[in-house]
């Protein structure tokens, strides 16, 4: 018992040699390989040049009067002025920041719902074969161009051909089907209605890939103890996939400038019944006045921010313990 001491000391005297040895040799190392470096260049100039320099254009952009038909306008610092004139005189902003919010209230729970619901189903299917079909046939739209998809609702939502008015005709007998995207009543639950369609998908299999990944023997277990299938959903599946869904709202924090959907149906449409703000950037960008480039990156930065803070709060509320 007494050598016991004498041991660990020379164990920890040998330990803080070996460490000191490693740490020399780090240090006579320097570089490394140069080849190395070689190797990594053509991957980390790509990401210089399409990554960090638009996040640092557009943040010097932001606080800039950079009109683009306008010479010499590339470096005009203004400071605030984009933010006061946003916050204070832009009224058409804060029109399309409301469309963009109630564009993400129709789709968002909604199409959670739907996912959750969808890759549920999917998980009870024990047939591997039919299993796959389903998977391939519900994340379908997702594969698809955003623009394909749009135009191919836009057929379905059209006031004499679309399937969708010739449905209400004949079967519901409605005489007077909706213009759906030319009715302002209309047209932004519409164009909701075609973006769950696209984009419920993804968020299925990663619901999917959770529900997967829960051992099976908790059910087997919930199911001796006499739970039913919908007190094995509420107690076992929803808590366990805690962290899908907070990866999912994270992921969904930007819904709310939705620009290509409402672009290619309605392009903001009727009366501005459609603007979001994402489409309200693009067209301050690329097609009003002397294509402001310099305020749609200001409101891009708003967003941005906006849309961090979301996955910031989501992150916090719906911590999970680390595996």
């Amino acid at each position: 018992m007494r050598q016991e001491p004498a041991a660990e000391a020379r164990g920890a005297r040998n330990t803080a040699r070996e460490f000191a040895r490693a740490l020399v040799s780090a240090r006579t190392e320097g570089w490394g390989n140069p080849l190395g470096y070689a190797f990594v260049a053509p991957a980390l100039i790509i990401y210089l040049v399409f990554n960090v320099w638009p996040i640092l254009r557009g943040l010097t952009m932001a606080f800039s009067d950079y009109r683009f038909l306008v010479p010499g306008s590339e470096w005009s610092f203004n400071g605030l002025d984009n933010f006061a004139e946003m916050f204070t005189r832009d009224q058409l902003f804060w029109h399309s920041f409301r469309i963009g919010l109630t564009y993400t209230l129709l789709t968002f729970p909604t199409g959670l719902v739907l996912s959750l619901g969808v890759a549920a189903l999917i998980a009870q299917v024990r047939s591997p074969r039919a299993a796959a079909t389903y998977r391939v046939i519900a994340y379908l739209p997702v594969v698809l161009p955003i623009a394909v998809a749009m135009l191919l609702w836009r057929q379905l939502y059209h006031t004499q051909f679309g399937y969708i008015n010739y449905l209400l005709k004949a079967i519901f007998g409605l005489a007077e089907p909706p213009n759906w995207l030319g009715d302002a009543r209309w047209a932004l639950l519409a164009v909701a209605v075609a973006g769950v369609w696209k984009a419920f998908g993804g968020d299925m299999l990663l619901f999917l890939i959770g529900i997967y990944g829960i051992n099976r023997e908790l059910y087997e277990a919930a199911a001796i103890d006499g739970a039913s299938g919908l007190r094995q959903f509420w107690h076992i599946t929803l808590p366990l996939l805690k962290p899908i869904f907070a990866l999912i709202l994270a992921l969904n924090a930007g819904i709310v400038s939705a620009t290509e959907e409402v672009l290619v149906l309605t392009n903001g449409d009727p009366a501005n019944a459609t603007l979001t703000v994402g489409l309200y950037v693009y067209r301050t960008a690329f097609q009003m006045g002397d294509l402001r480039l310099g305020y749609a990156a200001s409101m891009s930065l708003l967003l941005g921010l906006i849309h961090m803070a979301l996955a910031g709060l989501v992150f916090k509320l719906l911590r999970t313990e680390r595996a």
